[in-house]
C-alpha cells in the first residue's frame, strides 16, 4: 500500500467516546491473556470508552450481576505478570442455547454494551460470531416480551466482535502464534532440560507427552528446541513399520556413545490408521524391543501454568491495543475479525475464515489427508516439520552426496543465547547436502591462528539447549588478520563462510569482501545469521539471543517489583544493555509494564525526566505502589543510570523512595529460550542451504569463484519473510558511530508502552486497519514464509 495515497492515520483522532467495550476470556485458560486483557482496558480508557470485565467468561454474560462490572486504570494493574486469566473463564453450556444467548444479549444491553472483546480459542469465537449474527433478532425477541423498548433496539442495533486467540495449541489457522504458546514451550523446556541432565546420568530413555489434543505444534517445535530423538503428532503420522525404524535410531544413538534418548509425543498423537499412539505403548516397546531404562513423564496442566513469556506478554499488548482500534473502526458491514500476528506484523483476518480452516484441517486428518493437513495448518508449521526431518535423522554415508565442498562455520562478537543451535543446524545441514563442515575457534582471530577442525553430525549432538558460544567467540575484526585467515581458507580449502554473530560478524563480512580485490581466497559465498542480545544488526527485525535476554530483564523486573510488595511506594530504575540501541529497554518496559524507558533512539530533556517524575507522583497517590523505570546503557552520556537514581530521589522525597539496579552479563547468560533456539535452527538451516546453491552457481573450471555483492548475504527476518541482502546495500542502512540501524520497527511500538503507562502521545496506526483474507500459501511460498 503506497504512502501517498492516504494521510497518516493516528489514533488521536479516532474516539471511543460514548462506546462501551466487553472483554472475557473463555474456553481453556493460556499465560498472557491477562496482558491481553490489561491492553484492551487500558487502551479502551485511554480513547475515553467504557470499559466492563465479563467474570467467568460466557457464564458471566448469561448470569449478569455482579459478572459485568465497569473497571478502572487501576483494575489492570500488576496483572502483567501473572499467568491464566484473573477474570476467570469457564465451559458455559447455556449460552449454546438461544435462551442463554438472549439473556446475554439483554446483559449487555442493560449496560449499554455493544462492543466485544473476546479472548480464547475456535469454540469460543465460534460463539461470539453465532451470537453476533443473531443479535437484532435477539433484541426484536427482547423488544417484543417487553424486557427493552423500541429505543434500545434502535440504539444498540448492531454487536461488534474483535477475537484474540488465546489457546497454548497454536491450533487456529491464520496466526502465527497464539497466546500462550511461547510460554507453554517455556515449561515444556524447563521440564526438558531437567530431565535430560538425570536421564544422562543413568543412560535413560525418556517418553515425554505434551499436550495438543488435536494439534501437534508443541510437540514438533519442543523436538525441535531440544533436539528430540522422535516425534509423535497428529499431523504427520509415522509411516508403516516405524516401529522398526525408531528402535532402530535410538539403538544406532546409543551405539554412537549417546547416554539418552528423548521421545516426544503429544496427547493426540496417530498412526497412519487413526489409532492413538500413546506414550504408555511408546514406553512398553522400547522396553520390549531394547531393553533400555525408559521412563514416562506426562507434563499436564504444567504447561498451562506458570507467569507468561516475554513474547507472550508483547504480543498479547499489541493484539489488545490492535483490537480496541478495530472495534473503533468497526461497522455494522464489517465481519467479525481476529486480531492477529504474521511474522512481525500486526494482521486482522474475518473470523470465520480462520475457523473454518482450523476446522478444515481437523477434517483433513479424519479423513487421514495428513500432506493436505500441514500445509493447511500453514507455512510456519511445514517449516518446522521440514526442518526437523532434516536435523533429525542422519542419512547413512552412502546416501549422501559428495560435493567435495568445504564449508566453515565461526561466532564472531558476544556470546548470544541460541548461538549453539545455529552452529548445530549449519553443521547438520552442512552435512546433509553433501559438504565437509569445518568449526572456528575463538572467531576471526582464532582464525588467523588456525583454530579450524572438521566437526561431524555427532560432534553437534545436544548443542541446542546450551547457552554462550561452545566454539567460542570473540569480538575481534579481521582487517588486520586478512593475510593469515586468506593463508588458512588456502591450506584447508575452504570453499564458504557462515559467521554467526552480531553486529562485528556484520563489520567483519564488510571487511573480507572489501578484501576481495587483493585475496582470491575471498571469493567464496559467505553468509552472516545475525546473533546478539542487543538485536542491533541492519537487516534483520530479529538477532538470535535477544529473546533470552529480554526474559532474563523481565524475570528479574518481575522479581526486583515483587520485593518492594508490603514495603511504602517504590520506583525502581535498572539499567539494561544493548550498546546505542534501545531494544532490549523498550521491549523489556513493555514486557514488564514499566512506567518510562530511556533509550538513545529518542533524545530526552531534563523536562522530560521532570515529566516523567511528576507522572509517577500522580500515579502513587491512588492505590499503585510500585514504579519502573528502564534506561538503556548508552541513552545519554551525562544522564547516567545514577544521575536519574539521584534526580528521582530528590524529586520523590515524602512520595516514593528510590532503588537502582544494572542487570549486567547476566543478560548474556543461561539456556536459550525457545524462541531463539527454534530462530536459531530454522535461520541457519536456510542460510546453509543458500551456501549450496551459491557454491553450484559459482562453481567453474575446478574451483569457486564468487566476487559479486550479491555473494556475500545477510539473512534476516523482515516483517513476514526471511530474506537474503547483499551486506553493501546494507551499509547504507546503517549507522556505523552508533553500531545500529537507521530505521528500527520497533520504535513504533514505542507509543504503545507510553499508552499502558497512561501518558498522552502520538501513535501513527496507519499499518493497521486493513481486513485481510486467510491466504491459503502455496508449497512454494513455503521456503520463503514465516519462521
Amino acid at each position: 500500500r503506497s504512502t501517498m495515497d492516504h494521510q497518516p492515520k493516528f489514533f488521536e483522532n479516532l474516539s471511543g467516546t460514548g462506546k462501551a467495550i466487553g472483554v472475557l476470556t473463555s474456553g481453556g485458560d493460556a499465560q498472557g491473556m491477562n496482558a491481553a486483557v490489561r491492553a484492551v482496558v487500558r487502551m479502551g480508557i485511554y480513547v475515553k470508552a467504557k470499559v466492563y470485565f465479563v467474570y467467568e467468561g460466557y457464564q458471566g454474560m448469561v448470569d449478569g450481576g455482579d459478572n459485568i462490572v465497569e473497571v478502572s486504570w487501576e483494575s489492570v494493574s500488576s496483572i502483567l505478570q501473572v499467568g491464566g486469566t484473573v477474570i476467570g473463564s469457564a465451559r458455559c453450556k447455556s449460552f449454546r442455547t438461544r435462551e442463554g444467548r438472549l439473556q446475554a444479549a439483554y446483559n449487555l444491553v442493560q449496560r449499554g454494551i455493544t462492543n466485544l472483546c473476546v479472548i480464547g480459542g475456535d469454540g469460543s469465537l465460534t460463539g461470539a460470531n453465532l451470537f453476533r449474527e443473531e443479535w437484532s433478532g435477539l433484541l426484536e425477541e427482547l423488544a417484543q416480551k417487553g424486557k427493552i423498548d423500541e429505543e434500545a433496539v434502535k440504539k444498540y442495533a448492531y454487536l461488534n466482535i474483535v477475537g484474540m486467540v488465546g489457546s497454548i495449541d497454536n491450533d487456529f489457522c491464520g496466526t502465527d502464534m497464539t497466546i500462550g504458546t511461547d510460554s507453554a514451550l517455556h515449561r515444556i523446556i524447563e521440564v526438558v532440560d531437567a530431565i535430560m541432565t538425570t536421564a544422562q546420568s543413568h543412560q535413560r530413555t525418556f517418553v515425554l507427552e505434551v499436550m495438543g489434543r488435536h494439534c501437534g505444534y508443541l510437540a514438533l517445535v519442543s523436538a525441535l528446541a531440544c533436539g528430540a530423538d522422535w516425534v509423535f503428532i497428529p499431523e504427520y503420522p509415522p509411516e508403516e513399520g516405524w516401529e522398526d525404524s525408531m528402535c532402530v535410531k535410538l539403538s544406532e544413538n546409543r551405539a554412537r556413545k549417546k547416554r539418552l534418548n528423548i521421545i516426544i509425543v503429544a496427547e493426540g498423537a496417530i498412526d497412519s490408521h487413526n489409532k492413538p499412539i500413546t506414550s504408555e505403548k511408546v514406553k512398553d516397546l522400547v522396553v520390549q524391543r531394547l531393553g533400555f531404562d525408559t521412563r514416562v513423564t506426562i507434563l499436564g496442566h504444567v504447561q498451562r501454568g506458570g507467569t507468561p513469556s516475554a513474547f507472550d506478554r508483547i504480543l498479547a499488548s499489541r493484539m489488545g491495543v490492535e483490537a480496541v482500534l478495530a472495534l473503533l473502526e468497526a461497522t455494522p458491514a464489517t465481519p467479525a475479525c481476529v486480531v492477529s500476528l504474521s511474522g512481525n506484523q500486526a494482521v486482522r483476518l474475518p473470523l470465520m475464515e480462520c475457523v473454518q480452516m482450523t476446522q478444515e484441517v481437523q477434517k483433513a486428518m479424519d479423513e487421514g489427508r495428513f500432506v493436505e493437513a500441514v500445509r493447511l495448518r500453514g507455512s510456519s508449521f511445514e517449516n518446522n516439520l521440514n526442518t526437523y526431518k532434516l536435523l533429525s535423522h542422519k542419512k547413512p554415508d552412502a546416501e549422501l552426496p559428495k560435493t567435495n565442498f568445504n564449508v566453515a562455520v565461526l561466532n564472531v562478537g558476544a556470546p548470544a543465547a541460541g548461538m549453539n543451535a545455529a552452529v548445530r543446524a549449519a553443521v547438520r545441514v552442512g552435512i546433509t547436502e553433501g559438504h565437509k563442515m569445518f568449526a572456528v575457534i575463538d572467531g576471526f582471530e582464532g582464525f588467523a591462528r588456525g583454530k579450524i577442525k572438521e566437526i561431524s553430525w555427532g560432534d553437534v549432538g545436544g548443542w541446542t539447549g546450551q547457552g554462550g558460544s561452545i566454539l567460542g567467540t570473540k569480538r575481534i575484526l579481521p582487517a588486520k588478520y586478512l593475510e593469515k585467515i586468506a593463508d588458512q581458507m588456502r591450506t584447508n580449502n575452504i570453499n564458504a563462510l557462515m559467521v554467526i554473530g552480531g553486529f562485528e560478524a556484520y563489520l567483519g563480512l564488510l571487511e573480507l569482501s572489501a578484501a576481495r580485490e587483493k585475496y582470491d581466497e575471498f571469493c567464496v559465498p559467505m553468509v552472516m545469521v545475525p546473533a546478539t542480545v542487543s538485536n542491533n544488526v541492519p537487516g534483520s527485525d530479529f538477532s538470535i539471543g535477544a529473546d533470552t535476554a529480554l526474559n532474563t530483564i523481565t524475570d528479574t523486573c518481575d522479581r526486583i517489583k515483587q520485593s518492594a510488595s508490603g514495603t511504602k511506594r517504590r520506583v525502581f530504575i535498572i539499567e539494561t544493555m544493548g550498546g546505542y540501541c534501545g531494544y532490549l529497554a523498550n521491549m523489556g518496559a513493555l514486557a514488564a509494564g514499566a512506567d518510562a524507558a530511556y533509550i538513545f533512539e529518542e533524545q530526552f530533556d531534563i523536562r522530560e525526566l521532570q515529566a516523567n517524575v511528576e507522572h509517577l507522583t500522580e500515579k502513587m497517590k491512588t492505590s499503585i505502589q510500585r514504579g519502573l523505570v528502564l534506561r538503556n546503557e548508552n541513552c545519554n552520556e551525562n544522564y547516567t543510570t545514577d544521575f536519574i537514581y539521584q534526580l528521582y530521589s530528590e524529586e520523590g522525597k515524602g512520595v516514593f523512595d528510590c532503588r537502582k539496579n544494572v542487570l549486567g552479563h547476566m543478560q548474556q547468560g543461561g539456556a536459550p529460550s525457545p524462541f531463539d533456539r527454534n530462530f536459531g535452527t530454522k535461520i541457519s538451516a536456510k542460510a546453509m542451504q543458500w551456501i549450496s546453491k551459491k557454491l553450484k552457481e559459482t562453481y567453474r573450471k575446478g574451483k569457486v569463484f564468487a566476487n559479486t555483492d550479491d555473494s556475500v548475504c545477510l539473512l534476516g527476518m523482515r516483517r513476514r519473510n526471511l530474506v537474503f541482502q547483499p551486506v553493501a546495500e546494507l551499509k547504507n542502512e546503517t549507522d556505523f558511530v552508533h553500531r545500529i540501524p537507521k530505521e528500527q520497527w520497533w520504535l513504533k511500538l514505542r507509543p504503545l508502552m507510553k499508552i499502558l503507562a497512561k501518558y498522552k502521545t502520538s501513535y501513527d496506526v496507519s499499518d493497521s486497519g486493513q481486513l485481510e483474507h486467510v491466504a491459503m500459501h502455496s508449497p512454494k511460498e513455503a521456503e520463503t514464509g514465516a519462521i
